[in-house]
């Protein structure tokens, strides 16, 4: 089972399937991984090359940074305080930070990028927020100001909201160090735009902008801290690949309170929709009705209006002009509006703890990411919150789109961005963080592979030898397996197959037994023998032992031609075992065991692995 996983890449029916036995997929495994290798050791040369460089070196907190933190209106949750502390830490090292922190849809990366912010500020230098929007631009630009305003600190909005003129003066005060932070949109890396002395790159959503924007990122990052920020989920399989090569922090844990969205999948039908425009504006909410077709836009601006007479409904889209689009934003954030009639402009970022209800008009034409974006735009506050994903009326909808909206609806329970159960969105995550070109990669060999072959190449280039895995076959007359009247659903058994496949020891084996009699009870006999068996292949796998078959008082032990024992030390306690173990070709030696009951046998096997692995 070891070499069976379950395959996530591109869609399943596009999977190229080849031959067992054949020499295909070994090319195709090779393949990647020297492309593995490739963009691992560009990664390792980027983090050699930064941990030699010399960067600001950050003081400790102030009493103002105290004070600042203090004045967060919620209480920080435990990986939330996590990215903090690893985030600081890396502020006061001599070395540029490059730390990415992956969080699910507000669960309070804004705050740690605030703290980190406050705290380059009072060092005497300068902070860059770089965002993907202007309306995000403006709505962090809101935050910030509003958490600096008690401290003397000047926070600037650059972006296409502003007028030429304000832009030069705002320019201006970054090259004579009179503006501290400044928030805009790739605006910010303009030839024109000069720094007296920046301390800190904030990027939100990196993945987002233009190869042309990452390079002139990738510049600053030389020499500047760098603290990036991400909403698509990064799969913990590949953070952990990773560790060694990218800072990373991961903020799983929800707001305290916080309710998950309830999401409902309906056709195209005026009671359905003022019915929930209703329930929400009767409750004082506001509500976020989603229509990407910019042509269209008026007519439902209308469409909206006749089903709630009394609401204020406004409309925004990409095309309008930057003072209409930002003073229809400002009049939804600010409450004065109770619909706000959209194109998905609203997808990333934007916080209007009012807004409870979205609907999201022809939700079958838009990908998994970007519906999860869009829910994530309610449910910030206490309440419960509605998300109504509205297909044709006629409810045709293609098969891939039945999917995405099933795989939503199931996964409504907080930080399932982390789980949108490694779908779509952890093989578009593993793209976002590695670069467009591995989406290829992951979609040869599928995600599970793609994860070890990466952990493996980042194992080697750090100067680890890349030990060639032994799988060891142990072959005893006993039988132990998962009986399907004790956990009976198939899919249960087959996971819990797979983790006894991959456990690395004995720990990991407990762990797991702990867990079956916490969850179907007491252990029947076969499956407290497969434990045993796993035990046994733990111990074997440390000597490189490829092969042991026991029965009849006597055990075959058949090593890797890899094993680390020394042969000098193996001859020695062959002779010091008295007749116990005899050497009977090379790699093969034989035991004398125990006969009888299994846990004798399987005590003397243990025994046995024990003595070898401490000659």
């Amino acid at each position: 089972l070891d070499l069976v996983s379950k395959y996530l890449g591109a869609d399943a029916g596009a999977a190229r399937l080849d031959r067992l036995g054949g020499a295909s997929w070994q090319r195709v495994k090779e393949s990647v991984r020297a492309a593995l290798r490739e963009m691992a050791e560009e990664l390792l040369k980027l983090y050699a090359r930064r941990s030699v460089a010399q960067g600001h070196t950050f003081a400790g907190d102030s009493p103002w940074q105290r004070e600042f933190e203090a004045s967060f209106r919620f209480e920080e949750t435990p990986d939330q305080l996590r990215a903090i502390k690893d985030v600081k830490r890396d502020m006061e090292s001599p070395r540029p930070m490059d730390r990415l922190v992956a969080g699910d849809v507000g669960y309070g990366k804004t705050e740690v990028a605030l703290r980190a912010a406050f705290k380059a500020v009072a060092d005497g230098t300068q902070v860059a927020v770089l965002v993907p929007t202007t309306v995000l631009a403006q709505q962090h630009w809101s935050t910030f100001a509003e958490r600096f305003t008690p401290f003397p600190a000047k926070v600037e909005l650059l972006s296409r909201f502003r007028s030429p003129k304000e832009q030069k003066k705002i320019v201006e005060g970054l090259k004579k160090g009179t503006v501290d932070v400044v928030i805009g949109t790739h605006r910010l890396l303009g030839k024109d735009v000069e720094f007296k002395n920046l301390g800190l790159l904030i990027v939100d959503e990196e993945h987002r902008f233009g190869v042309a924007h990452k390079e002139r990122v990738k510049q600053l990052r030389a020499s500047v801290d760098v603290l990036a920020m991400t909403a698509t989920p990064i799969p913990r399989t590949l953070y952990m690949s990773l560790s060694g090569v990218r800072d990373m922090s991961v903020i799983e844990t929800p707001p305290v309170d916080r309710l998950p969205i309830e999401t409902v999948v309906r056709r195209f039908n005026r009671a359905v929709i003022k019915e929930a425009l209703e329930r929400e504006l009767q409750r004082g909410g506001q509500v976020f009705f989603v229509h990407n077709r910019v042509q269209s836009l008026p007519s439902m601006v209308r469409f909206v209006q006749e089903l709630v007479p009394d609401a204020r409904v406004i409309m925004a889209h990409g095309q309008m002009n930057e003072r209409e689009l930002e003073g229809a934003m400002v009049r939804f954030i600010d409450g004065q509006a109770d619909v706000l009639v959209s194109t998905a402009i609203i997808e990333s970022g934007l916080d209007i703890p009012a807004s409870n209800t979205i609907i999201v008009n022809r939700a079958d034409r838009f990908g998994l990411a970007q519906l999860y974006q869009l829910r994530g735009r309610v449910g910030r506050e206490r309440q419960q919150a509605f998300a109504y994903l509205l297909v044709p009326a006629d409810g045709r909808v293609d098969e891939q789109a039945q999917r995405r909206l099933r795989a939503l609806q199931e996964l409504t329970e907080l930080g399932s961005g982390f789980k949108l159960a490694m779908r779509d969105l952890e093989i578009r995550g593993a793209g976002n963080l590695l670069g467009a070109q591995q989406h290829g990669h992951i979609a040869a060999v599928g995600y599970d592979l793609y994860a070890k072959l990466l952990a493996e190449a980042v194992r080697e280039l750090g100067g680890e030898p890349a030990a060639a895995s032994v799988e060891p076959v142990i072959s005893v007359a006993e039988e132990g397996f998962v009986p399907e009247d004790y956990v009976p659903e198939v899919n249960q058994r087959l996971a819990f197959y797979k983790r006894l496949a991959g456990a690395t020891d004995d720990a990991e084996v407990e762990d797991i037994r702990a867990e079956l009699i916490d969850r179907f009870g007491a252990l029947p006999e076969p499956a407290r023998r497969l434990l045993d068996i796993v035990r046994i292949r733990v111990a074997a796998r440390a000597l490189h032992i490829e092969k042991i078959e026991a029965g009849e008082g006597r055990a075959l032990i058949t090593f890797a031609a890899t094993t680390r024992l020394d042969p000098a030390r193996l001859v020695h306690a062959i002779h010091d075992s008295r007749g116990r173990l005899k050497m009977k070709r090379e790699f093969t030696i034989e035991a004398s065991i125990a006969k009888g009951s299994w846990p004798a046998v399987r005590d003397s096997i243990l025994r046995t692995l024990d003595e070898l692995a401490r000659s």
